[in-house]
């Protein structure tokens, strides 16, 4: 009777695991540069016999999550307008130096230049470019071109006299070596810095959204809960059969 409670535990507490990631999905569904996380889970045997008929190998199945992992595939790119907006086109990310010091990758090209004079994310991490942390002349019409590359005008200055300040530090590694962090940005498996790719393309003035489907979202948190309603049904019914065994061994 153990075997049928353990099961439907396990799976109810996997489906709520799901039921949250769904969730956070659908609320990043306007974030811009946000890649949906993506859970499975599967069945697992637990092994606890010596593979006699008496002491079988499979006792019980536990229902355990899968490897996570993140949808890579492209957003939809909206015009802004905004010269400091960036959309990577295709394959890529944008280089972040973290809080702590780190490198970091994303997607959100949502670009500004805080006090210090600094080109910053949404979240102020400072962008990376070819020799670190960007910092731009005050006052200066910048624009961005499609490899990245910084051009600043000054004030009163003829167009010629555009000068370039810097590049955007663009990667493109590996799929399968990318890990999200907790705070959304992703970094290399191994903790290293991925190493520049000359042939990842941004788009200036524009913006990449998030590729979470809304619809497929809301289908998915309705499956998540009746998943879940079916799991806790087994537990009554677990519940009931032993109440009804006990009462048929008081008899006996």
């Amino acid at each position: 009777m153990d075997r049928l409670i353990y099961t439907a535990m396990t799976g109810a507490s996997q489906t709520l695991e799901q039921q949250s990631v769904v969730a956070n999905n659908l609320a990043n569904v306007s974030t811009t540069g946000f890649r949906a996380q993506l859970a499975t889970y599967r069945s697992a045997p637990m092994n606890f016999g010596d593979g006699t008929t008496i002491n079988p190998d499979t006792t019980r199945t536990f229902v355990l999550s899968s490897t996570p992992g993140a949808d890579f595939q492209p957003g939809p790119i909206s015009q802004t307008g905004n010269p400091l907006d960036v959309a990577v086109q295709g394959p890529g990310w944008l280089a972040v130096q973290t809080a702590g010091g780190e490198e970091a990758y994303t997607r959100a090209g949502n670009l500004h230049v805080d006090q210090n004079g600094q080109l910053v994310t949404a979240s102020n991490l400072q962008v990376i470019g070819s020799g670190g942390p960007i910092a731009l002349p005050p006052g200066a019409e910048v624009s961005i071109g499609k490899d990245g590359t910084i051009s600043a005008l000054m004030p009163g200055d003829p167009p010629t006299a555009k000068a370039v300040i810097d590049q955007l530090k663009l990667v493109n590694p590996a799929a399968a070596s990318m890990q999200r962090g907790d705070d959304g940005l992703f970094r290399a498996a191994d903790g290293q810095p991925v190493d520049p790719d000359p042939t990842v393309v941004v788009a200036s003035g524009a913006l990449e959204g998030s590729n979470v489907n809304p619809v497929a979202a809301m289908v998915s948190m309705i499956t998540n809960a009746r998943q879940f309603q079916m799991q806790t049904k087994l537990l009554q019914t677990a519940d009931q059969n032993e109440q009804t065994a006990n009462q048929l061994l008081q008899f006996s």
